[in-house]
């Protein structure tokens, strides 16, 4: 990429700011991972594509990245203000299963999802439950001058560090760490837990010895512990959904505050990280996707109805990371053709030789790929410059294939990899395995050949009965689809 400066919207400071690395030539970044107490769903999803764009980014830019995404397998309670169950326990009451067998398929499904989406693997997926000792630890260090014990658990006092709740706006907005539902003996609404003993006369499947008596690490100590162990104060970017934006992250800095004896929030680096990023919300036209009604949008979902998982990675990079995203299943239609048409072209370039030199035709296409990725990761336009490139002529494949290289090593679409049969929605439920719908569009095609429209019909008739949609004139030369 150029030299064009990086620049990324800062949540906590509510601006763009030019990326400058903690450690020279290195970029830093945590992300928030999955609670694994059920599957993702696709709007779960879509915060691990906008953090793999990130970090393909900075990766094109020349820094040696460091990501970390944890793996929340304790802690997490049903309701993110220290109420409820935790929400691995009640799944393992509700399956009758063992808490830890419940972590790993759950765990599995989202590595699953991670891999169809073509997301790149972190340098480390941290465990919360591998972290326990070090959680003890870090509470441990910041008890005395910013904690308090009551019976049931150990809380953090948010009067003890200065500037709580700047990234929530909570002392400006309405909303924000007020909505924090009271626990008996708190001594301010928004304190919350670091340590949560397990009641009398209970038994958790995860519970440990500590100095508070038995119990469980809270939500908001994982991410503090990990971040430091594996990244270390302070590093560059921590990454999340919005909604991590009220509680979670305002609970993480505040904890990571108390632990580096840190000031107040006017110099970021406080925080922890220097810059703080949120995407927003994917949503449906009845409101924000939610796993409470038992019944989700999946990732394996979108495949069993015979769409190819990258048609939604490219429907994500199609709006701002910030902006909040619509989904349809028109909507996931369209992504699938705008896809289509790319591998329509860059499908001729898989068998051009690597490394070709870029024709001085494609400058215009890199130079507004890379303003758009600097300018907060506008991917929107990044496609379109990418696709002007794909419709560049009188240019040798192997020059062609090296910009569409560079730009989709960002994008991650896998372009020079996919196929057009990979692109055909076919249903799970399909009765009609492809090799028998080629065989018969192969015998209909013959017959059209020899103007026996009698038989041409016939074999559209028996195909039709199978679901599959021959498509004659199509502009893309799919010719059939499963609907």
């Amino acid at each position: 990429m150029t030299d064009t400066p990086l620049k990324l919207f800062n949540s906590l400071t509510r601006q763009l700011e030019t990326f400058q690395p903690v450690h020279p030539g290195e970029a830093r970044v945590y992300s928030c991972g999955p609670t694994v107490y059920n599957y993702p769903h696709i709007g779960n999803m879509r915060a691990y594509v906008f953090a793999d764009v990130l970090g393909r980014t900075l990766s094109a830019n020349g820094y040696k990245l460091t990501h970390v995404i944890n793996i929340t397998d304790v802690g997490h309670l049903t309701d993110d203000a220290d109420a409820g169950e935790d929400k691995l326990e009640k799944a393992a009451a509700a399956n009758a299963q063992s808490i830890w067998d419940i972590a790993q398929h759950y765990t599995e499904a989202y590595w699953a999802d991670i891999k169809a989406l073509n997301i790149r693997q972190p340098a480390h997926w941290s465990i919360a439950t591998d972290y326990i000792e070090p959680m003890i630890d870090f509470a441990k260090s910041i008890a005395d001058k910013h904690c308090y014990e009551l019976p049931s658990g150990l809380y953090f006092d948010v009067s003890t560090i200065e500037d709580y709740g700047r990234l929530a706006r909570a002392k400006t907005d309405d909303e924000g760490e007020g909505r924090i539902e009271a626990v008996d003996g708190k001594r301010h609404a928004a304190d919350f837990a670091i340590w949560r003993k397990t009641p009398e006369g209970e038994k958790r499947q995860m519970e440990w010895d500590s100095p508070w008596g038995k119990g469980a690490p809270g939500w908001h100590l994982e991410c503090s512990v990990m971040g430091e162990k594996l990244l270390g104060f302070p590093f560059d970017i921590h990454t999340g959904g919005i909604d991590h934006r009220e509680i979670h992250h305002p609970n993480e800095i505040a904890q990571n505050q108390a632990f580096c004896g840190c000031g107040g929030l006017d110099d970021p680096l406080h925080s922890g990280a220097r810059i703080w990023m949120h995407n927003n919300f994917l949503v449906e036209r009845s409101g924000k996707m939610s796993k409470s009604s038992g019944e989700f949008l999946r990732l394996q979902l979108l495949i069993d109805k015979g769409y190819h998982p990258l048609a939604y990675r490219l429907m994500c990079l199609q709006a701002h990371y910030r902006s909040e995203l619509e989904f349809s299943w028109d909507g996931l239609g369209a992504a699938l053709t705008r896809l289509k048409r790319m591998v329509m072209v860059a499908e001729r370039l898989a068998d051009a030789e690597e490394g070709g030199k870029i024709h001085p035709k494609f400058q215009p296409m890199i130079d507004k790929f890379d303003a758009a990725m600097a300018d907060d990761l506008n991917t929107s336009i990044a496609l379109t410059a990418m696709e002007e490139a794909l419709a560049v002529k009188k240019v040798t494949p192997e020059a062609k294939r090296a910009v569409i290289a560079q730009m989709d090593a960002v994008l991650g679409l896998g372009l020079l990899k996919l196929t057009r049969s990979e692109l055909r929605i076919r249903p799970k439920s399909a009765a009609m395995t492809e090799d028998a719908i080629t065989s018969a569009m192969e015998r209909r095609s013959q017959a059209r050949a020899a103007k026996d429209f009698a038989a041409s019909d016939s074999i559209r008739d028996e195909l039709a009965a199978h679901g599959v949609e021959v498509m004659d004139g199509d502009p893309l030369g799919w010719e059939w689809s499963l609907g």
